[in-house]
C-alpha cells in the first residue's frame, strides 16, 4: 500500500496535532507531506523532526527563515516556505492526495478552496470556509470532483447517520430533521446577569473539549454552534428549518438524524477529535484512532435541553445571517473574529461580543456571494467596521 500524502493546514493547532497522532499510528497508510502553521516555530520544528515532511509553511518570511535554519542544522531535507501563496500551492500540488483543512478562521478559506478546485480529498475542520463561502465552495467541490468529508465532531456524526445517497436530497431519503448537539459550553447554567464579568480564562475553560482559545470562546457564546448550523446547511443541502440545536451537556451524542418513520440515528463516542479525524481519513473504512471505548455504564445518564437564545444571542444571529443569505454569514464571521480577539485582549466584555456582532450585521447590507472577491471584500469591510466600533468603546 502506498501511503496517502497529506497536507495539514493548521498542523500545530489541536486538530492538526490530533491528525498527526493518527498518522503516527498508521505510517503504512499516511505520510505527512506538508505541515503548515501560523507562528508556532518551536512546535512546527518538533513536528518536522518527527514526521520529516517534504514542505513546511509559516506565516511570514522571518519565521520561515528561522525554521529553515533549524531544519538545515538538524539535517532535514524539509523545504520551508511562507505566506498565503505557499499554502494555496501546497493544498493543490499533484502529489497531494488529502488536505486536512484545520486553519482557524477566515485564513483557511483560500487554501481550502484551492484544494477543492484541485479535486483533492478535503477533510474539513475549518467551518469558516462554508460559513463565508458555502455556495462558492460547494460548487467547486462538485465542479472539480473533490471529495468533501466533515471533521467537526457534529457534522462527522451527521455524515455517519445519513444514508450513503443523501446527496439526492434529504427529504427524498426520509430525513425530517438534523439534530445538532451542543455542550452549552462553560456558561450553560450561568444567569445572563452574571456573564458581563466573565474573564477570558473562564470562557476558555471548556467542560468537555480541549480546544484553542478562539473556538473555546465561540463555544462559550454558542457562536460556534451558530457557525455549525450554517456549515450543516451547505454540507448536507439542508433547509435552515431542518436544523435543530440541542444542548447535550455530556457531549456523548455528537449529533443525530431524525427520520420520517420515527427513527433517530445518532453517533456516540468519547469527546476526542481523533475519532472523527480517523473516520474522515480512512472513509469508507474505519481504523484505530487511539480513543478509549465509550463506557455507557460510567456515563449513566444523558441530558438534553433547548438552547437559550437570549443568553446565547450569537446562536440566533447565525440563523439570522443564514436567512439573509449572500455575504451576511461572512460579515458575521468577520465581526466575530474581531470581537473574540478584542475580548481575549481585555478590550471588550464577554457580552460585548454578541452586541458587536449584531451591530456590524445590522450596519452592513449583505451582497451576493458571486465570487471569492465578493466574499473577501465583505470580510474586510466587516473587520474594519468591527475594529472601529471596538476602538470607539461602543460596547465596553
Amino acid at each position: 500500500m502506498t501511503p496517502q500524502n497529506i497536507t495539514v493546514l493548521g498542523a500545530t493547532g489541536s486538530i492538526g496535532v490530533s491528525t498527526l497522532d493518527v498518522i503516527r499510528r498508521h505510517p503504512d497508510r499516511y505520510k505527512a507531506f506538508a505541515l503548515c502553521a501560523h507562528s508556532q516555530v518551536d512546535k512546527l520544528f518538533a513536528q518536522c523532526l518527527e514526521f520529516q515532511p517534504r514542505f513546511a509553511v509559516l506565516r511570514d518570511a522571518a519565521l520561515a527563515d528561522d525554521l529553515a535554519a533549524r531544519c538545515r542544522q538538524a539535517g532535514l531535507t524539509t523545504e520551508v516556505r511562507h505566506g498565503m501563496a505557499a499554502l494555496v500551492e501546497l493544498a493543490s500540488l499533484p502529489e497531494v492526495d488529502t488536505v486536512m483543512a484545520a486553519i482557524v478562521g477566515a485564513a483557511g478559506l483560500e487554501p481550502t478552496l484551492a484544494a477543492a478546485r484541485a479535486g483533492k480529498r478535503v477533510l474539513l475542520a475549518n467551518k469558516e470556509v462554508l460559513v463565508m463561502a458555502g455556495e462558492l465552495f460547494m460548487h467547486a467541490v462538485r465542479a472539480h470532483g473533490a471529495t468533501l468529508l466533515p471533521v467537526d465532531s457534529e457534522h462527522n456524526a451527521i455524515f455517519q447517520a445519513l444514508p450513503a445517497d443523501f446527496s439526492r436530497g434529504l427529504s427524498a431519503c426520509g430525513v425530517e430533521r438534523i439534530l445538532l448537539t451542543a455542550s452549552g459550553g462553560p456558561f450553560r447554567d450561568t444567569p445572563l446577569t452574571d456573564l458581563q464579568q466573565v474573564t477570558p480564562e473562564q470562557a476558555c475553560a471548556h467542560p468537555n473539549w480541549v480546544m484553542g482559545r478562539k473556538i473555546s470562546v465561540d463555544s462559550a457564546t454558542m457562536m460556534n454552534k451558530g457557525l455549525e448550523v450554517i456549515e450543516a446547511r451547505w454540507l448536507f443541502d439542508a433547509a435552515p428549518a431542518m436544523i435543530q440545536v440541542v444542548v447535550h451537556p455530556q457531549s456523548v451524542i455528537h449529533s443525530a438524524v431524525q427520520y420520517a418513520d420515527g427513527s433517530v440515528l445518532a453517533q456516540l463516542g468519547n469527546p476526542d477529535m481523533r475519532t472523527p479525524i480517523a473516520y474522515a481519513m480512512a472513509w469508507p473504512e474505519r481504523i484505530a484512532a487511539g480513543v478509549e471505548a465509550l463506557d455507557l455504564f460510567r456515563i449513566g445518564r444523558l441530558d438534553f435541553f433547548a438552547p437559550d437564545c437570549e443568553r446565547f444571542r450569537c446562536l440566533q444571529l447565525a440563523y439570522d445571517a443564514l436567512a439573509a443569505g449572500g455575504t451576511a454569514p461572512a460579515i458575521l464571521n468577520a465581526a466575530n473574529e474581531v470581537a473574540v480577539a478584542a475580548f481575549l485582549e481585555g478590550r471588550l466584555p464577554f457580552l460585548g461580543i454578541a452586541r458587536l456582532n449584531e451591530a456590524v450585521l445590522a450596519a452592513l447590507p449583505a451582497g451576493p456571494e458571486g465570487s471569492l472577491a465578493d466574499v473577501l471584500g465583505a470580510d474586510a469591510e466587516a473587520r474594519r467596521m468591527a475594529a472601529a466600533m471596538v476602538a470607539g468603546a461602543r460596547f465596553a
